[in-house]
């Protein structure tokens, strides 16, 4: 690889590690907003929800919007928007203003996601593949010590300087691909003339505000109702008015030109359909683990944000571990048996939190962490040559933008777990509760990888048959 695009990797790779950096550095704050804010857990949640949604709709429309506008351009505006949120979010006079910011936060952190494998796959011809796995280290790497950092920060500074640590990451990265990422080319003579009308049917904005206004209701009536202790009217209008959006929602993606989710192909593409059903429960798992063991540790454990890092340390270093040799096994015998080794490994991993007391060492939690560490490495390699395998190469696009929309409805779906189990307060009983759920989608995945490897092996049997 040329000096060029080594600072180009780096140039993009300094602004990507920022959206998985942030959803985690988080993980470990969640006490102390907590208790800053005096907020129940049902309601600090927020601070998780309201970050995962905003990048589960801002990076496939900043994809689009990259196809207009530019990819340097929405890589540089992005930096920009992350420094802004990264300076004022620390002085927010109350919660619903952190929450603003944590939202712009996750926009800018999103533009930046979203154009930065596209920057590497344009501008770097040799060693594609080696270029993508270098940008992958960047985003697995961010979330694997995320936790560890967050720990260390707030015991240092306090929680405002989490955000003040993505400041030195915008302006390296901001300098650098100002120099090294290539201007790119006019736009077309159609995008330059196309309406504000067309601009919206482009990127659908009628299918995003009804996903985005449905899923905040259904999330906001099933969390009050839990925080309160009780139904109320106004609780069943909100579920049952998110419930319809969302189904309208689902209806106009059925009929849309260019739809935000393009439904269709999940139903034209069974293999596909399934892959990301999968991601979705793993996402489910992995966070529920990622986002339940900090608040157990500290809330339960009475263990201090430095220690809770260090413990949680365990996790990122099991994954990135894994991950190149689960790259090479996959290579020689395919994703399947390394998915049944992760499910294995995460019902093991569930069991293990469920055998734990209040008297337990809480160094003990690291073997759960480690088996949901390694299957994570799994993961990430097996689910995404699962969804090469079954995908059409002329859809390989859209499959792999649905591909991270599954990925942010696990971690939503996950944090909407941990605040319905434990409404206002984060207990030893919830957490226990927790565990049981957690291995029962364990087991589910288990068997969702032995089908599918029965599956997958008749069907190359089959095309195997059909060539001869």
């Amino acid at each position: 690889m040329s000096v060029r695009n080594r600072w180009l990797m780096i140039s993009v790779g300094l602004g990507i590690l920022l959206n998985p950096l942030n959803s985690s550095m988080v993980a470990v704050a969640i006490p102390r907003l907590q208790n800053v804010f005096q907020l129940d857990y049902t309601g600090v949640s927020w601070i998780i929800f309201s970050f995962y949604i905003a990048s589960s709709i801002a990076q496939p429309v900043m994809g689009k919007a990259s196809d207009l506008f530019g990819r340097r351009k929405i890589f540089l505006t992005g930096l920009v928007v992350s420094f802004i949120a990264g300076l004022f979010a620390p002085f927010s006079p109350n919660f619903g203003c952190l929450i603003v910011f944590r939202i712009v936060q996750a926009i800018g952190t999103s533009m930046m996601v979203a154009v930065g494998m596209a920057i590497v796959r344009i501008h770097i011809t040799e060693k594609q593949a080696t270029a993508l796995s270098v940008l992958s280290i960047f985003l697995s790497g961010a979330a694997a010590i995320g936790p560890f950092i967050g720990g260390v920060i707030i015991h240092w500074w306090d929680w405002p300087a989490i955000f003040f640590v993505n400041i030195p990451f915008v302006v390296a990265s901001f300098l650098l691909s100002w120099k090294h990422i290539p201007k790119d080319e006019p736009s077309t003579t159609v995008t330059r003339g196309m309406s504000l009308r067309k601009w919206f049917d482009l990127i659908d904005a009628s299918g995003i505000l009804l996903f985005t206004v449905g899923l905040i209701a259904v999330l906001l009536g099933l969390l009050s109702a839990k925080s309160s202790g009780h139904i109320s009217l106004i609780h069943v209008i909100t579920l049952l008015t998110g419930l319809v959006l969302l189904g309208v929602f689902v209806r106009h993606e059925l009929t849309a030109a260019s739809p935000f989710i393009p439904l269709r192909t999940f139903a034209k593409y069974p293999a596909m359909t399934w892959v990301n059903v999968e991601f979705m429960l793993v996402n489910v798992l992995f966070y529920s683990l990622f986002f339940g063991i900090p608040s157990y540790l500290q809330m339960v454990r009475h263990v201090s944000e430095f220690q809770t890092g260090i413990l949680m340390l365990t996790l990122g270093l099991c994954s990135l571990i894994t991950a190149p040799i689960a790259g090479r096994w996959i290579d020689r015998s395919g994703p399947r048996p390394a998915l049944l080794v992760s499910g294995v490994l995460m019902t093991l991993g569930s069991v293990w939190l469920v055998t734990l007391n209040q008297t337990s060492p809480v160094i003990s939690v690291c073997v759960a962490l480690a088996a949901f560490g390694i299957s994570n490495g799994l993961n990430n390699v097996g689910l995404q040559a699962a969804l090469f395998q079954s995908s059409p190469k002329e859809i390989i696009g859209v499959a792999s933008g649905l591909f991270n929309t599954s990925r942010y409805l696990g971690t939503i779906l996950s944090s909407l777990l941990i605040g319905i189990i434990m409404g206002g307060k984060f207990s030893f009983e919830g957490f226990q509760v927790l565990g049981v759920i957690l291995t029962v989608i364990a087991l589910s995945l288990v068997f969702m990888s032995r089908k599918h490897r029965e599956s997958g092996q008749l069907q190359k049997s089959a095309n195997s048959g059909a060539k001869k």
